[in-house]
């Protein structure tokens, strides 16, 4: 039960090619943002679709997958963490953020391999 403390999965389309950073201790980081869409009708019998955007970072080999094979549209299935962080913006304001952190990834429809003509590697 210790495994679902503190868990989010998503399907959705991203809103941005990742941006992928080094941190100085040599450590990728990549931060993109998910769009996920909910449909239903409402009183009147009118279908509605409501979109929530989610902010996603990945690190190390995960921020290397989404580097090499996502771009803004592509289509991913996510697992990962909810992170809660706080920084001090340029005005001196303190800022709240809720995060994904991503820990597995899956590539999904066609747009996934877009940005490169290169193959994803096979699983053994």
């Amino acid at each position: 039960m210790n495994q679902i403390k503190n868990r989010v999965q998503l399907i959705g389309h991203l809103g941005s090619t990742p941006d992928v950073r080094e941190t100085e201790s040599g450590k990728k980081l990549a931060k993109f943002s998910l769009a996920t869409n909910q449909s239903y009708r409402n009183a009147n019998g009118d279908k509605v679709t409501e979109t929530t955007w989610h902010q996603l970072i990945a690190w190390g080999a995960v921020a290397d997958i989404a580097s090499k094979y996502l771009n803004k549209g592509s289509e991913v299935a996510i697992e990962g963490r909810l992170i809660n962080r706080s920084y001090t913006d340029k005005e001196g304001v303190k800022r709240f953020i809720s995060e994904v952190q991503v820990n597995e990834m899956l590539l999904l429809g066609t747009k996934a391999a877009s940005k490169t003509e290169e193959q994803l590697p096979a699983l053994d």
